[in-house]
């Protein structure tokens, strides 16, 4: 059978969709909506620095609430800043098919950015929403961690109740300015039949320091996503945490790449992922390019279907003589004696795999908020009791 290509196939998505009006605040959008957008980390309740929901094509509601956290629609901050110097400069409007055609397209997407000197108590929620089936959604994102800043975003992605299929592009260039400290999770909760490109460039300057997390727990059909940070100035750091679980049927090509170019910079690489019968690649690459470089690669898989397929992909790449790289690399199935140890303490064995999965996937290393800490181990347990 021919493998399927999304770049062939693009004419099966609709650029069009309905109109969606503002709303002054969440509690106006659909109940089932707010519990996808919830899914997806973006919770009305929570205390936040800000807000954005982009549905379709439209920004639905925008709100900043700390002094110092700036959160608009990236096409007002261009109107209203220019953003010459940061707009289309990490990525290349003609890199492949996905970003000319998000370049080609009316603007949307999210520009937030931290003062300098801000410190941010609360992280910002930022939504990217489909709620037309079949639509192809293009978002270019700008984020600026201005000098001595601390920002956390959560950017949730997800589709409405009524969506099976999609076309999800989300360009996000990142400016981390020096002695500032960003950190960016993301949570995806797709249908099963969405296509996902998300296309991210991080700079990184001098003493710096920029944290991703990744989560992925629901089986897109495709998805494929490879950021890459360039570590420019001197003792900056790089931090990816990625969390995936692929189903039957989805495809998963991710991983992380970064350019250590500062002196004394540091990088870490890890991913856990889960097969239940979908395809995972996990790629890692480190390049070391400045003394006193020291980084550290980790990719671990665990196969629970005989359908599934996991690659592990990791990468060394040492241009100076003086630095520190190393990397690990292991899949494996769920260990028989770990499951029938906690059986013979009352669990049943579906219950059993769940704790050993939740367990293998190490949430508590991504200082996830607690309600979003909450829902992702709910959505484990969901996702191991299908099995």
């Amino acid at each position: 059978m021919k493998e399927y290509k999304v770049e062939e196939h693009l004419d099966q998505f609709r650029s069009d969709a309905p109109e969606h009006k503002e709303v002054k605040n969440l509690a106006e959008l659909p109940a089932e909506d707010r519990e996808r957008m919830l899914r997806a980390g973006i919770d009305e309740k929570e205390k936040s620095a800000g807000t954005i929901v982009h549905t379709d094509h439209d920004t639905v509601f925008c709100n900043a609430n700390l002094k110092g956290v700036q959160v608009m629609p990236v096409s007002y901050a261009q109107f209203k800043y220019g953003l010459e110097e940061y707009s289309w400069k990490l990525i290349e409007k003609d890199r492949d098919i996905f970003t000319e055609r998000t370049a080609g397209a009316k603007e949307g997407g999210y520009f937030i950015r931290a003062e300098k000197g801000a410190k941010a108590e609360y992280p910002v929620q930022a939504c990217t929403y489909i709620e037309t089936d079949a639509l192809a959604q293009g978002v270019h994102n700008i984020v600026i961690a201005e000098e001595g800043s601390e920002l956390s975003i959560i950017s949730g992605c997800a589709s409405g109740p009524h969506v099976r299929s999609g076309l999800h592009v989300g360009i996000s260039e990142i400016y981390v300015k020096k002695g500032a400290t960003l950190t960016f999770t993301m949570v995806h909760d797709w249908a099963e039949e969405m296509a996902v490109r998300p296309r991210t460039v991080v700079v990184v300057e001098e003493g710096g320091k920029y944290i991703s997390n990744y989560i992925c727990l629901k089986p897109a059909k495709d998805l494929q996503t490879y950021p890459t940070v360039y570590l420019n100035g001197d003792r900056s750091v790089a931090t990816f945490n990625t969390v995936l679980m692929a189903g039957e049927g989805s495809k998963m090509d991710t991983g992380s790449r970064v350019y250590l170019r500062g002196r004394g910079s540091r990088a870490e690489i890890i991913s856990r992922t889960v097969s239940t019968g979908g395809e995972i690649y996990a790629r890692g690459h480190l390049i070391g390019e400045a003394e006193g470089v020291k980084a550290h690669l980790e990719c671990n898989g665990l196969l629970l279907s005989d359908k599934g397929k996991i690659h592990a992909i990791p990468e060394l790449e040492a241009r100076h003589k003086d630095l520190e790289m190393s990397h690990e690399a292991a899949v494996g199935k769920i260990n028989q004696e770990e499951t029938e140890y906690l059986m013979a303490r009352g669990l049943s064995e579906a219950e059993a795999q769940s704790l050993i999965i939740k367990g293998f996937l190490s949430l508590d290393i991504l200082g996830l908020p607690e309600s979003l800490r909450r829902d992702v181990d709910k959505m484990v347990e969901e996702s191991a009791g299908a099995m």
